[in-house]
């Protein structure tokens, strides 16, 4: 049996309506026009995230920007990162500042953090939270990320938006340390957001990545 798709996020529809519109060239008017509908039930769909247009519709729409029902709907998203999209060709990248990088890192709860040991060296996913501008995750002693503790890391977030074929990555560099005083272990649980997916039986050891540098780029499309 094939796998079932990932449903679209609230919003992705609409995008994906608006973005083939801009890719043809074309008014909201003129596709509302060929459409059927009114400018305002087309502006609905693709600025309201709570819009749900029947098969009806989406056929009608899929017809008139010559796509498919399923690629509107978002019956591609099983497909890795980066199949989706098409790149821009006005595209080009923005330096993001150290706050909207600490903005960006703090909308997000997965992160991948570098092991580089003797004779090992991985690239790791965790569930993170920031706290006090810093990295903060849990792991069980004697795991991979575990590793990281004592030595200078990079931690690394990312996003693809598929529907607008924009996205952005934040790099944080620092000394990972474990935290282990009982008060300062209090202090974090009462503030993280994140914890780790896999389960918290054994993952009892709480590592602080107190970032010495932050970077980060997105696309930008005008």
């Amino acid at each position: 049996m094939a796998p079932k798709p990932f449903p679209a996020a609230p919003g992705d529809m609409g995008r994906r309506v608006a973005k083939r519109r801009d890719e043809l060239g074309l008014t909201r008017e003129e596709v509302a026009a060929r459409a059927g509908m009114a400018t305002s039930y087309l502006r609905f769909i693709e600025e309201q995230s709570t819009a749900a247009p029947g098969p009806g519709t989406l056929g009608t729409l899929a017809a008139v920007l010559d796509t498919t029902v399923t690629a509107l709907s978002g019956g591609e998203a099983d497909l890795p990162p980066g199949r989706r999209g098409r790149a821009s060709p006005h595209a080009r990248l923005v330096e993001l500042s150290p706050g909207e990088c600490w903005s960006r890192l703090d909308g997000h709860g997965v992160g991948r953090v570098a092991v580089t040991t003797p004779g090992r060296e991985a690239i790791l996913p965790v569930n993170y939270s920031v706290v006090d501008r810093s990295v903060v995750f849990r792991t069980a002693p004697g795991s991979g990320p575990a590793e990281v503790v004592g030595t200078e890391v990079v931690f690394e977030v990312d996003h693809v938006d598929e529907a607008l074929s924009q996205g952005w990555s934040v790099l944080v560099r620092g000394l990972a340390r474990r935290v282990e005083d009982p008060e300062a272990v209090r202090y974090l649980a009462q503030r993280v957001y994140s914890g780790p997916w896999p389960g918290d039986d054994d993952r009892v050891m709480w590592v602080r990545i107190e970032a010495g540098a932050i970077s980060g780029r997105r696309i930008d499309v005008p």
